[in-house]
């Protein structure tokens, strides 16, 4: 870490993160980093990062989903295109301990800002790039975002088997969240790396691998033997009955999955006589080889009952079950609410917004909130003149002086 004072409240304080990221993946993960207490400088061009102008908003630049993936981060407005401003941007890098960057390795180089460039200046720097696939393949230089790699990493053609129908994507930026995750691990296990070796590190974490990763930990199946021992797919998840079940007067989602589970399941609406008829059912193997049937006999039953009915059944063979919720529904969730997962936060320009939790505690409370988004250029003056810039030479560099 850097010499800046600490506070024993964050885990991160007195880390100081420059954020050269734009839309969802890179600020999701420099927005974790703020949450842990980093001090997270965003960088954005004269225009701003992208996802400022999506909707809705109650001021330019401010829009929800914005606001949402760059809380407690200051913004510095460089155009780092002109030499005053990647010449500001050096001298910040120069005191950072972490670099974010989601541009292209190519477009890294022709600015000036690889990782040879950038290590010589300040050795301790872990250099953290987010971008669609790893160097050396044939879609290296390819861009990326997030239906590009859900199409690409198997997720859409598995969404349209399990569906019988086409491919489709998930409606949410999945490949850009778990990405982030991805990277949140690797920045801390550097900065781990570092406070032994006192050395930084350059670090890539690609979106293509990093989904696909995640795909094949549960699709493989029987390739991962060599040779193969059986096809690719995991019938259970791509079951056409693996859904929520209809009730007679709303929905409800189950999974009866254990031994005990089943048995019970199959005692209580009268369908024994199958675990007689086949003792493999009584084993999570044979049972996966006829899921469908399963599955199907659990929609059969939950049809013809009421969801408190339904959920009066799953419960007193003790299995996973909740009614499914809408996005409106979980604003009024009363387990979110008892527990404390919503907040308000009041924003200098922007008012009263709603707050969401991480799903994570420290000694039973979260961390410290870390702040609201920042406006386009917010900080820009603070930040130049704590390195050292001069009023003069900050108005040349935010055009001001011309």
């Amino acid at each position: 870490m850097s010499d800046r004072a600490e506070t024993p409240e964050t885990p991160l304080a007195g880390c100081r993160v420059v954020d050269l990221t734009t839309v969802l993946m890179g600020p999701s993960t420099t927005q974790a980093l703020a949450e842990f207490g980093a001090e997270v400088i965003k960088v954005e061009a004269p225009e701003g990062d992208l996802v400022r102008g999506i909707g809705p908003m109650r001021h330019p630049g401010m829009g929800a989903i914005f606001i949402n993936a760059n809380r407690g981060k200051k913004s510095v407005v460089l155009d780092i295109k002109t030499a005053p401003g990647r010449d500001a941007l050096l001298r910040l890098i120069a005191q950072a301990d972490v670099f974010a960057y989601n541009l292209r390795p190519q477009a890294m180089a022709r600015l000036g800002l690889s990782w040879e460039a950038l290590s010589a200046l300040n050795p301790r720097l872990i250099y953290v790039g987010m971008f669609g696939f790893a160097r050396g393949g044939p879609y290296s230089a390819r861009p990326a975002y997030d239906d590009i790699i859900q199409g690409a990493s198997g997720l859409a053609w598995l969404a349209g088997v399990a569906n019988g129908g086409a491919p489709s994507y998930a409606p949410l930026a999945l490949a850009d969240r778990v990405t982030a995750l991805s990277a949140v691990n690797q920045v801390l296990a550097a900065l781990l790396l570092r406070a032994r070796t006192g050395r930084g590190c350059a670090i890539d974490v690609t979106m293509f691998e990093t989904v696909t990763r995640m795909t094949l930990a549960d699709h493989l199946q029987g390739e991962a033997f060599v040779p193969p021992e059986g096809p690719t797919g995991y019938a259970r998840q791509l079951s056409r009955y693996r859904k929520p079940y209809q009730t007679r007067d709303g929905w409800v989602c189950a999974l009866i999955y254990s031994n005990g589970h089943w048995q019970r399941f199959l005692e209580l609406v009268g369908r024994q006589q199958m675990l007689a008829d086949d003792p493999a059912l009584a084993h999570i193997e044979g049972r996966t080889r006829r899921i469908d049937e399963l599955y199907g006999i659990v929609e059969s039953e939950l049809a013809h009952r009421t969801t408190a009915e339904a959920m009066a059944l799953l419960e007193s063979i003790d299995a996973p079950s909740i009614p499914m919720f809408s996005i409106d529904e979980l604003l009024h969730d009363p387990h979110l609410l008892a527990t404390g997962f919503f907040g308000e936060e009041s924003h200098p320009s922007e008012g009263r917004l709603r707050t969401t939790g991480t799903g994570a505690r420290w000694h039973g409370e979260g961390l410290p909130a870390p702040g609201p988004a920042p406006r386009l250029g917010e900080h820009t003056r603070e930040v130049l003149a704590s390195l050292g810039y001069g009023r003069g030479e900050i108005e040349a560099i935010m055009g001001l002086g011309q």
